[in-house]
């Protein structure tokens, strides 16, 4: 039942990851959003091509989407299944939740494996977790986006203090070892921006898609 339960939490909060709202709602308006800009499905993308209160929605839903996979879809599938695993069981149902929704929204299923950076979904996912470490990161991502105008960047430094967030505030070695896992991924995610970093042609936020202001 243990072994149950934990594969149709993954499933289940993979199948709510895998929801490409960025893609749905430029779909919705005739664009298909993986022809315009970067191609990425992720709220930066939609947001420039769509304006501003596309974007917003776009990000809010995307980081639902991680909050509800690991507080409601774990606790749904416990009482569906009849199991009561205790404190440390249900964080580690939780964390199992947590890498499937990241999962899900990075490798979608309805668009052949392919998807966005995990970047709004890991905000949802660690507000149910972990949310002084949410905090923490956010106020790293708005210091570096606000010296740059680099969203990417932006990004890459507030992965990268993750785990030292997790670990300053005190966190399990698991939810350490989870949240290292999830920082990788996301850098990893952003291994193209890094380039463009490096070389200089990175488009800064509010310049024209593909235009890197200097």
């Amino acid at each position: 039942m243990d072994a149950l339960s934990y594969i149709t939490s993954a499933g289940v909060a993979y199948a709510l990851g895998s929801i490409p709202t960025g893609f749905l709602v430029a779909r919705s308006r005739g664009i298909d959003i993986r022809s315009v800009g970067s191609g990425n499905i992720g709220a930066t993308n939609v947001f420039r091509a769509l304006g501003k209160p596309a974007g917003v929605f776009v990000l809010l839903m995307d980081a639902l989407k991680g909050w509800v996979a690991v507080v409601l879809g774990v606790r749904a599938v416990l009482a569906i299944l009849g199991t009561s695993p205790g404190p440390q069981g249900l964080e580690n149902h939780e964390l199992v939740a947590a890498l499937g929704a990241v999962l899900g929204h990075n490798y979608t299923c309805w668009l052949g494996f392919k998807g966005g950076k995990g970047i709004a979904t890991s905000a949802g996912v660690l507000l149910a977790l972990v949310p002084l470490s949410l905090l923490i990161i956010l106020t790293v991502w708005i210091l570096v986006f606000a010296a740059t105008r680099y969203v990417s960047l932006g990004s890459i430094a507030a992965s990268a203090a993750l785990p030292l967030a997790a670990w300053g505030t005190g966190e399990s070695p698991t939810i350490l070892a989870v949240t290292t896992l999830m920082a990788a991924l996301a850098i990893y995610r952003h291994r193209a921006n890094i380039q463009r970093l490096l070389h200089g042609t990175e488009s800064r936020f509010g310049a024209k898609p593909g235009e890197a202001v200097k």
